[in-house]
């Protein structure tokens, strides 16, 4: 019997809802924490945007999150948005422009997932010391954005593939399709499906961790024992996975090299434009970057990397010991932002999904920042109001 059929896991249920009463146009935005203060303000330009209610800053007052919480109050007094009279689910299908161009669709569902057991990270994660998410729960009472999260159960996308897309809206060149599942057969095979493995985390760690701190701190407030999320099937056509590259501020190409030794065959470049990836992926190899955007193709000999995970970061972790490191998605940020004198850049490939079904087999964990799901969900497609459970 596999490990991960032993596993306790958590509860997939249907929930009440919270929705914009008068559409998503206008009214959802990208993740919190991709937005920076000024796309805020563009985003607030309308006035129902979620991010008014999900993006406290400090320029709304000495209190903020408050604020937050008195808005989200108003909006639910004079209409903006409605609860369901009935636990739901809620599908979304994300159509997109992958890395390379080509059309890509993504379906999921978003339920409520009980905090008991169950859920795992996928990566390990790195400490967060501000409080914002915490404090704007305290301050909602709501889950306002889904934590992402796939399953290894087999069927989930064919049993989503039926359902009536009844709204849309277009976030970053990203379409997000929007059903509703109200019929309580499909909710059960749904929600027994997902239930019956174990969920893994793509995107939402530190989410989840601050649901469950909720819930210890109120564990009497109905409904506060599960928390939003958007499950996936764990299948390659379902997921859109892009690297996570290393930058280096204190150490130069040249110190890379030296740490690497004789570990690596290196092969000089020159200059670097975007086609290095598919290079990387044809050769096996990374893309060491130095400041003049000048670059080196780097294979690492197997036999020093004998017992280390089959995976780039967890490779250079391994190679270049604990030192200074930050991290890149934006790879022409990387290629065209010219890097500070005196850094370098590592450009890794993607994780593949069967590591990431490794992970969520044996629980052995990936280096922080492993991997980037894309596209983001957009946020306001659903909210749910913890106590309205």
């Amino acid at each position: 019997m596999e490990r991960s059929d032993v596993r306790a896991t958590a509860q997939f249920l249907p929930f009440k809802g919270t929705r914009f009463t008068h559409g998503l146009d206008g009214r959802c935005a990208p993740p919190y924490d991709v937005l920076t203060p000024e796309q805020v303000a563009l985003w607030r330009t309308h006035p129902e945007n979620i991010t008014h209610v999900d993006v406290p800053l400090p320029a709304d007052g000495a209190h903020p999150y408050d604020i937050a919480g008195e808005r989200w109050q108003n909006w639910h007094a004079t209409g903006v948005v409605r609860t369901d009279s009935r636990p739901t689910l809620t599908v979304v299908t994300m159509t997109f422009d992958d890395a390379r161009g080509r059309v890509r669709s993504v379906r999921g569902v978003i339920g409520a997932v009980t905090l008991n057991a169950g859920v795992q990270a996928h990566e390990r994660t790195t400490p967060k010391a501000s409080t914002d998410r915490l404090d704007l729960t305290r301050a909602t009472r709501a889950n306002l954005s889904p934590i992402w999260a796939l399953s290894p159960a087999a069927g989930l996308t064919d049993l989503l593939h039926g359902v009536e897309m009844t709204s849309t809206v277009s976030l970053d060149g990203v379409q997000h399709s929007v059903g509703v599942i109200d019929d309580d057969e499909l909710v059960g095979a749904v929600c027994a499906l997902v239930s019956s493995r174990e969920l893994v985390i793509a995107d939402g760690h530190h989410r989840y961790g601050v649901a469950r701190e909720y819930a210890a701190e109120v564990a009497s407030l109905r409904g506060v024992d599960a928390t939003m999320m958007f499950v996936n099937e764990l299948v390659a056509d379902q997921l859109a996975i892009d690297a996570i590259h290393r930058v280096y501020p204190t150490m130069t190409a040249d110190e890379v090299l030296q740490r690497l030794g004789d570990t690596a065959d290196v092969v000089p470049l020159g200059t670097v434009d975007p086609s290095i990836i598919d290079r990387m992926d044809a050769e096996q190899a990374m893309c060491l970057i130095d400041d003049r955007g000048e670059g080196y193709l780097i294979r690492i000999v197997p036999s020093a990397v004998r017992g280390v995970r089959d995976l780039d970061g967890a490779v250079l972790e391994h190679l270049l010991g604990a030192t200074d490191v930050r991290y890149e998605h934006d790879l022409n940020s990387i290629l065209h932002g010219a890097l500070p004198s005196g850094s370098s850049a590592v450009l890794i490939r993607p994780v593949g999904v069967d590591e990431i079904l490794r992970t969520a087999t044996t629980g052995e964990l990936m280096p922080p920042k492993s991997t980037f799901f894309t596209p983001k969900l957009a946020t306001g497609v659903v909210m749910r109001d913890v106590g309205a459970q």
